[in-house]
């Protein structure tokens, strides 16, 4: 599985949401392998993760991607808001998690 941070330039804020998520998924003990990437806006494409991450104010700029896969974060350093997000899928793909 692929989760997939998005920002407008792909640099600062979905590097941060990345890493976010990326410790999360330790702390969660997820042992199955879900990689976690960042890109920017323009070049994201619905072939690229599973799910997408993406701060809310930008939703309408991934209108190409499956509104079911785009998760739309009100503050990209919110750690709860981030890991309530990750349960709810790892929830619905049945994955194993604490």
């Amino acid at each position: 599985m692929k989760f997939l941070c998005i920002c407008q330039s792909g640099l600062g804020s979905s590097f941060m949401v990345q890493m976010n998520i990326q410790s999360i998924l330790k702390a969660m003990n997820v042992k199955e392998e879900i990689t976690v990437d960042h890109s920017d806006v323009g070049s994201t494409t619905p072939d690229l993760a599973d799910y997408f991450f993406i701060e809310k104010t930008l939703g309408e700029t991934v209108a190409n991607l499956p509104k079911d896969r785009v998760i739309l974060l009100n503050s990209l350093i919110d750690k709860n808001e981030i890991q309530a997000a990750i349960t709810k899928i790892l929830d619905k793909e049945n994955i194993a998690h604490s």
